[in-house]
């Protein structure tokens, strides 16, 4: 079993940034984070595979937010940046130990943090 904890949400206003962590029990291949708004479906936003280090971003957040890890502590980062009302959501980390296969469906992760809040004024 693997706990994920997220930190780092709040309320900001839209041009601001936010940095949010989630720090993991134990490394695990992929993690990624996914956002979710009431009555909408949870949406993948940026992952890694932490072997390699390779990242995937969604069209939405390109350029704008940026995943890291630092495999030393088992900690996940989600640098968000250039914050609009649009990215308001509760913010989840999500793990999964397989490598293979696309990263987007949250069916596909079987380890979840609890979430935290990101809310931007305008």
């Amino acid at each position: 079993q693997v706990q994920l904890v997220e930190s780092g949400g709040g309320s900001v206003q839209a041009g601001g940034s936010l940095r949010l962590s989630c720090v993991a029990s134990r490394n695990i291949a992929r993690m990624s984070w996914f956002r979710q708004v009431p009555g909408k479906a949870r949406e993948g936003v940026a992952s890694i595979l932490t072997p390699s280090g390779m990242i995937s971003y969604a069209d939405s957040v390109k350029g704008r937010f940026t995943i890291s890890q630092d495999s030393a502590k088992n900690t996940l980062y989600l640098q968000m940046d250039s914050l609009g009302p649009e990215d308001s959501a509760m913010y989840y980390c999500a793990g999964r130990t397989a490598l293979i296969g696309g990263w987007t469906r949250p069916s596909d992760y079987k380890y979840w943090g609890q979430g935290t809040q990101v809310t931007v004024s305008s």
